[in-house]
């Protein structure tokens, strides 16, 4: 059976209306840099929840690297991308900012800063060489950090006797699920994170695998970060 890391699903609640979708955070930032002409480009990325986080980033780097002439940048900020900000910092208009946003939302990662530092070569690039040099650092910096998935699902907590665990244990194999937590005593006990798509037809088949024996309990839904989802 295909793994969920394999899978991207995408659906509208219907009590709601709300679209639910995997998106990408960072796990922690990178810094990557690359050079065109003598220009050095200097691009790092950090994880972000609000745009106060994403401008205090910002300053920082403008601290540790103030004798450059640029610090251009863009920051995503929400599980839908809800605000996006760019900043060209005195490049010509159209040849930073907006290359560095396009790079994040083609990536689908949300929540997170990105900021590319030049030091200037001595020799003009022309629009078209710093829209390259913008997209290729912002590319360098993605790929320097460490992105995983999140995915809209229920914490389920299942409670059984040691002749029920096993058959568990073999559905959540099959569908690629980890056990998050165990405990064994006179009962078994453990906890794992379902995709919210799949919660009801886990919860009949542990059911009809146990004789009802086996106790789930279903939390609210949440975004967590998917097993796997590394990359």
């Amino acid at each position: 059976m295909e793994h969920l890391r394999e899978r991207e699903v995408r659906f509208t609640d219907m009590e709601s209306g709300r679209r639910f979708e995997p998106y990408k955070i960072i796990e922690y930032g990178g810094v990557g840099e690359i050079e065109e002409k003598k220009s050095r480009f200097i691009a790092q990325t950090q994880a972000i929840s609000t745009e106060e986080d994403a401008q205090s980033f910002i300053d920082s780097v403008r601290k540790r690297y103030w004798d450059a002439r640029h610090h251009c940048y863009a920051y995503i900020v929400g599980e839908q991308g809800q605000i996006m900000r760019f900043s060209d910092d005195g490049e010509p208009s159209g040849t930073a900012g907006r290359p560095i946003l396009e790079v994040l939302t083609g990536s689908g990662i949300r929540n997170l800063v990105l900021v590319v530092t030049r030091y200037f070569g001595g020799t003009l690039l022309g629009t078209g060489g710093l829209v390259r040099a913008y997209t290729q650092a912002a590319q360098a910096g993605i790929a320097a950090s460490r992105v995983c998935t999140m995915r809209y699902g229920c914490i389920f907590t299942v409670e059984t006797d040691y002749t029920g665990i096993g058959k568990i244990q073999y559905l959540l194999g099959q569908r690629g699920i980890p056990i998050e937590d165990s405990v064994y005593a006179q009962q078994v006990s453990i906890t794992c994170k379902v995709p919210y798509e799949e919660k009801d037809k886990l919860l009949h088949e542990i059911t009809e695998a146990t004789a009802a024996r086996a106790q789930v309990t279903i939390s609210d839904p949440i975004y967590y970060k998917s097993a796997g989802g590394a990359s």
